[in-house]
This record gives structure tokens, sequence and C-alpha cells, in this order.
């Protein structure tokens, strides 16, 4: 079983994501925001990282950044699921090392399709 961490600063959204994943038989970790995610992701092996743009105390870019440093994260598929559309932050985030951009709200369907396309 693929485990994702999934990082939301909104509970409600946490949820939303959640539910979606595990109904779809993956085990799912949730990080409060950036930092949080990041404490996570050095304690567990994760094959997949969901993360929000904007947060307190480290925002998605800057998580995949971090995580990016590591090589236990060099290759691991991280997804930026936001509000955010503008062609400058999809930018921003394939050159912190974004997988892909995925824009709120989401279609559960199509997450699951970008999921199981990019997970190894």
């Amino acid at each position: 079983m693929h485990s994702i961490l999934a990082v939301d600063d909104s509970a409600s959204m946490r949820k939303m994501v959640s539910f979606t994943l595990v109904g779809a038989g993956f085990k799912v970790v949730e990080a409060v925001d950036g930092q949080d995610a990041y404490e996570k992701a050095q304690a567990q092996h994760f094959d997949l990282v969901l993360t929000d743009q904007n947060m307190p105390r480290m925002d998605g870019l800057g998580l995949t950044r971090k995580l990016r440093e590591h090589p236990k994260f060099k290759s691991t598929p991280i997804l930026i699921l936001t509000t955010e559309s503008s062609d400058q932050m999809k930018q921003a985030g394939r050159q912190a090392g974004a997988t892909g951009w995925l824009v709120k709200p989401f279609d559960p369907h199509r997450l699951i399709e970008v999921i199981n396309k990019v997970i190894r």
C-alpha cells in the first residue's frame, strides 16, 4: 500500500483529501503545514507528497525545495494542490521541483488519476 503525506492548513480540506485517498486504497498521513510535513517526512517514508501552497510556517514551495534537498526525496513525486492557478506560480512550482500542479476545488477522480500516473 502506497503512503501519501497530505499537507494543508485547512482541516476540512485535509479531511476531503484524506477521505478520497483512503477510499482509493492509499495510506494517508496528514500534516497541518509545511513545517509539520517536513518533520513527518524525516521520520517516515512516503511514496508521494500532496501539499497546499499557501500555509503558515512553511508554504508548499518551501516544503518542496526542502524535501528536494534530501536524497530520499529526489525522485518522490510532489504534487501541489492549491487555489493558485497563475502561470508564474506553476513555473515557481516546477523550479522548486514539484512533479505536478492541481487546482482546487479538486475532482476526486482526476486527483486519483494523476497520483496513479506519478506514483512508483
